[in-house]
């Protein structure tokens, strides 16, 4: 069964096989399906989680994880044209009141989310692949105040990168032309 260019679905979960918007046009680079699914396999259950999905585009990662039972999810996106598809799919899958969207680049949405004190269990950050090791280097001293004690980050990149944030990863693997590597962030010596 073919899907309509544009379009990617949700994989599991209460919106299993809801389809999300892609504006035409943009540069968005939505993780696949079967990536997905990989990614959310290694990490099990997501249910009552707090989700902050950073380089958000369509939302992909931090719906799945909505639809998969996670609590809440806040969305960062640059692109003013893709937060509108982005709102656009957190309404089409009922999705509101778990959601918030910061419409700003990542370095003003980080420090807006300092600001406030806000922490999450789980980091998804999906930078254009360019952008990797600037992200890490941002990261590296912000990560123990955005995560709670053994929260997650995965990353994708580029196949050939390696990211290198915190201790080392728990998951690393090559999908393709992408790499997923999930990392634990601990705040206090084991």
């Amino acid at each position: 069964m073919s899907r309509p260019p544009g379009t990617v679905r949700i994989v599991a979960g209460a919106n299993r096989s809801r389809r999300l918007r892609i504006p035409a046009g943009s540069t968005v680079r939505p993780t696949s399906e079967m990536v997905r699914a990989a990614i959310f396999d290694a990490l099990g259950p997501v249910g009552s989680l707090s989700v902050l999905d950073l380089f958000a585009g369509t939302g992909a990662m931090g719906l799945e994880a909505l639809s998969r039972g996670a609590a809440g999810c806040v969305f960062v996106e640059q692109d003013k044209k893709v937060a509108e598809a982005l709102v656009a799919n957190i309404r089409d899958l009922d999705c509101l009141a778990a959601s918030r969207v910061v419409v700003a680049d990542y370095h003003a949405a980080l420090q807006g989310i300092m600001t406030a004190g806000e922490r999450f269990d789980l980091l998804f950050v999906d930078p254009p692949y360019r952008m990797l090791p600037e992200v890490e280097v941002a990261l590296e001293s912000l990560a123990p105040a955005l995560l709670d004690d053994g929260g997650v980050v995965v990353f994708e990149s580029h196949k050939a990168s390696h990211p290198t944030l915190g201790a080392g990863p728990v998951f690393d693997r090559v999908y393709g032309d992408s790499r997923v590597t999930m990392v634990t962030i601990r705040r206090t010596l084991p």
